[in-house]
């Protein structure tokens, strides 16, 4: 057991494992050193990987490593209890390294700088690279990637796409077999879309939006606050590896619980980490106010405030003179309709 220091700065002493794992590349046979973190909800949750190079190896930076060394690979993704287990992941990760080797032996004059970055690795901070990628895209594409693939994920892309904001988009989904909207989408053949279980796919998005949840049937936002936080400390530093420029917009409940977890675990300028708030909330109030009760609101403004939830609070300028007859008595049985 050893401190494990996440990016947001909390600690939490975790299980893990160091060793090697043998790599063919062009005819050697390299021993490539590894840290797998064990999180508390193993084996829900994938563990975190690290490369763990010695002071004469530098890391070679790429699709599936970033500078402070730590692994991102579809198999990490796609972690899925019982089937995805850490022999899977071995196999996949020394797949990978084979096509890409992810550290390289260091000239003597590079030593001293590499053990500066071991230092670093060693209080196992995590980090966004800022070097780009050998295979990047063209910077100039309008992409947006939506992480999630239920129904607000869809809603969104489809919003994207008739508004015609964005020259790809990249749906990032995370069920087995076919889902009718994503299924829909693969049979229409959309030209500017594409479906992918691997983060990788985002590469180079201007702005990656979280609807993703793993909210149950009986359950609430807040009863599923930490599984989701879990999941986003394995998706968040990944897509911001893939994507360090982005913006990254949360729709993920409870959206200030997750907006917060997203810009910390990002590391990203709290003016690129953006939570939707209640602003659909108060689009939908709107909507009731002028086209459902009538209302007259002459451009006054009109507003869902406060924490998703039972605190919600509507507010609207000059709702006295606003109001049509019985208004109140319609607004209560909309309320209990809703």
């Amino acid at each position: 057991m050893d401190t494990y220091v996440f990016k947001d700065s909390s600690q939490k002493d975790l299980l893990n494992f160091t060793g090697t794992i043998p790599v063919n590349y062009q005819g050697n046979t390299y021993n490539i050193p590894i840290r797998l973190w064990i999180l508390d909800s193993h084996p829900f949750a994938p563990p975190i990987c690290f490369l763990k190079p010695t002071p004469n190896m530098g890391i070679s930076v790429g699709k599936h490593v970033d500078a402070q060394g730590r692994i991102y690979l579809p198999y990490l993704q796609n972690w899925s209890h019982p089937k995805s287990v850490i022999t899977g992941l071995i196999s996949e990760m020394i797949i990978k390294f084979q096509e890409e080797l992810p550290l390289y032996s260091l000239s003597a004059s590079d030593e001293a700088q590499q053990v500066e970055l071991l230092a670093y690795i060693s209080k196992i901070t995590q980090g966004i690279s800022d070097i780009n990628s050998k295979n990047q895209e063209n910077k100039n594409v309008n992409k947006i990637t939506v992480v999630g693939s239920g129904e607000l994920g869809i809603a969104c892309v489809l919003a994207i796409l008739a508004k015609g904001i964005a020259d790809k988009v990249v749906l990032i989904e995370f069920s087995e077999g076919t889902k009718g909207g994503t299924m829909d989408m693969d049979i229409f053949e959309l030209q500017n879309v594409e479906i992918s279980k691997d983060l990788s796919a985002s590469w180079n998005s201007k702005v990656v939006i979280f609807t993703v949840n793993s909210l149950g049937n009986s359950q609430t936002y807040l009863d599923v606050v930490q599984n989701n936080v879990d999941m986003f400390r394995e998706l968040v530093p990944a897509l911001g590896h893939y994507s360090p420029q982005s913006v990254i917009l949360v729709a993920s409940q409870p959206v200030e619980i997750m907006t917060y977890a997203a810009w910390k675990l990002s590391a990203f300028p709290e003016n690129r980490v953006i939570g939707i708030g209640c602003n659909l909330d108060s689009k939908r109030f709107q909507y009731i106010l002028t086209n459902v009760l009538k209302a007259q609101n002459s451009g006054k403004e009109m507003w869902i405030i406060g924490e998703q939830g039972e605190n919600k609070v509507p507010l609207w300028a000059g709702q006295e003179e606003a109001m049509a007859p019985n208004f109140q008595v319609q607004l209560s049985n909309r309320g209990i309709i809703t």
